[in-house]
């Protein structure tokens, strides 16, 4: 693998799911914190605080990065649902990564995470497909549909679940 950002490869959005791969998306959502577990359990506290690859985050900030992520995904969805292409905040990941809470152990953003997905996973089950076609505003992505944040995410929990089973191979933990 040539770029350890992207073990996975870099996200392509896309505007409009099929059912089929709608579908899938949802599945890699719900299964993505028990993914996520395993590929971080059993490591040490120093294993924890080592970077997936050189200047970036440690396996610790990844794992508190993940629930405050999908966080702000799954109101997203909130907001798009309820509200007309509603406008939506970003925020600075790198100093969220940062915060007093991210070198605390990381059993309670597993659990966060758990918990947030087993939630949003019912969202997503219950919506239609007008549903995903509705649109948030967002002020570096455009108006992207809730297909295209429902496929970024789906992306996203293995992305960082390939950050840390790469860095596991790597290193042969």
């Amino acid at each position: 693998m040539s770029d350890l950002r992207y073990p996975i490869g870099r996200f392509s959005p896309v505007a409009t799911l099929s059912p089929a791969e709608r579908s899938a998306c949802i599945e890699q959502i719900a299964t993505a914190p028990a993914l996520f577990r395993d590929a971080v359990a059993g490591l040490s506290a120093a294993q924890l605080d080592t970077p997936y690859r050189p200047g970036g985050w440690t396996v610790r900030q990844v794992a508190h990065h993940l629930p405050d992520s999908h966080l702000n995904a799954y109101i997203r969805f909130k907001l798009g649902l309820t509200e007309n292409s509603p406008a939506v905040k970003t925020y600075e990941e790198k100093d969220w990564a940062v915060t007093p809470e991210t070198r605390a152990p990381i059993g309670m953003s597993l659990d966060l995470l758990t918990a947030l997905h087993a939630r949003w996973v019912t969202l997503l089950r219950a919506m239609s497909a007008s549903d995903f076609a509705r649109t948030i505003t967002h002020p570096e992505w455009g108006t992207p549909t809730l297909d295209t944040i429902l496929a970024l995410y789906a992306w996203h929990g293995r992305h960082h679940t390939a950050h840390v089973t790469a860095l596991r191979q790597r290193e042969q933990w």
